[in-house]
């Protein structure tokens, strides 16, 4: 088994070589077996096909005349034409090509329409690259299994985002980054950029940096950074005890292969969001960011504050790109960059444990606290 420092290596050479590696997509340092989300569910309507790429496999996705979203490898597995030029008549996807047929919710062929009647070959037994695919939170989520294995025989549930209202706002915002999901990660879990990248009169200040201490503890596949009062520097923190006259308190997890999650309460009032980071290719990823709240703000307002917060986290991984592409030497320190050891140690355990068969080893043996300014 790696010690963490020897995953921490492997797993940033990995990402650092991710650019120019020209190998299979099982050396991108992709994790497979997991839910990602791969459009918004309001982009799928009536006959219309999309598509979209996750893990650097071309996805098409529809939607049946029962509503049921659908998710194939956009590949037909005749001759290789994209399914997507193919037609979908509610039911069954027929490619383009020599119209062969195949049921939309399962991948089967149903129907080769160039068989004779001497013909002896099983229709039944062709099958397209069907991938299982759920709807939450406005999302349609992708079950990505690995090019050539079998789908488990139980799967999870695709995640879903915690509110604890039966009336709430909720909403929806993405931007691409030109670099590894590695990078993408570490860079949302990322403590210490706040008052560099975020600096704003709603937000934060650089002249507010302080230090900090924050306890932290292992959860299955993740880590969390345990309930606590926020920092007293960021001023939606300090409207939300206004609004209440009660502690606000935080609790933000990451659980791999990608989600970070945070859930802010205070009294009778919360906010949850979600935001993931999805390797498209090994050089493009994607955030997915969603929130919910029940607090007296409208999404009018609150969407472009999250917006161009976004925005600030986009541009600074556009400029780090510039310098990734040359191969630098890099290093992560204590305590400001432990999350992200702990991310990469996950990630190498897990796949040593996928290739073993053992169980998977945490990196942390227990609750730590970890100390910065920001």
């Amino acid at each position: 088994m790696p010690t963490m420092s020897e995953a921490v290596r492997t797993m940033m050479r990995m990402d650092a070589e991710a650019a120019q590696d020209a190998g299979t997509q099982a050396d991108a340092g992709f994790l497979w077996e997991f839910w990602y989300p791969a459009v918004r569910s309001a982009e799928i309507a009536g006959q219309k096909l999309v598509t979209t790429m996750l893990l650097e496999v071309p996805l098409v996705l529809g939607r049946t005349s029962e509503g049921k979203a659908f998710a194939m490898r956009d590949a037909c597995p005749h001759r290789g034409i994209p399914l997507s030029y193919g037609r979908l008549d509610g039911k069954v996807l027929e490619c383009c090509y020599h119209g062969w047929r195949f049921d939309a919710c399962s991948g089967q062929c149903v129907e080769i329409p160039s068989l004779s009647s001497q013909d002896k070959l099983k229709v039944e037994r062709i099958f397209a690259g069907y991938l299982p695919c759920e709807e939450q939170d406005g999302y349609v989520w992708v079950y990505m299994n690995s090019p050539g294995s079998r789908l488990p025989d139980t799967i999870p549930a695709a995640p879903a985002l915690s509110v604890f209202s039966e009336k709430y706002k909720i909403t929806h915002l993405s931007c691409e980054l030109p670099s590894h999901v590695d990078q993408g990660i570490i860079g949302l879990m990322d403590p210490a950029h706040g008052p560099f990248v975020h600096q704003s009169w709603f937000w934060r200040k650089r002249a507010s940096i302080h230090e900090k201490a924050k306890q932290f503890e292992p959860i299955p596949n993740g880590f969390r950074m345990s309930p606590h009062q926020p920092s007293s520097n960021s001023a939606p923190y300090r409207l939300l005890a206004k609004m209440t006259g009660e502690t606000v308190t935080t609790t933000i997890d990451f659980v791999l292969p990608n989600l970070r999650t945070e859930i802010d309460r205070s009294g009778k009032l919360w906010f949850s969001s979600r935001a993931t980071v999805t390797p498209v290719r090994r050089d493009l990823c994607r955030i997915d960011f969603v929130a919910a709240w029940n607090l007296p703000i409208p999404v009018a307002i609150f969407r472009p504050f999250a917006k161009k917060f976004l925005r600030q986290d986009q541009l600074t991984m556009i400029r780090q790109a510039e310098g990734l592409k040359y191969n630098p030497r890099l290093m992560l320190i204590d305590d400001a960059d432990r999350q992200a050891k702990w991310y990469f140690a996950l990630k190498a355990n897990l796949l040593e444990s996928r290739r073993t068969g053992t169980a998977m080893v945490h990196p942390m043996d227990g609750p730590v606290t970890l100390r910065w300014r920001s």
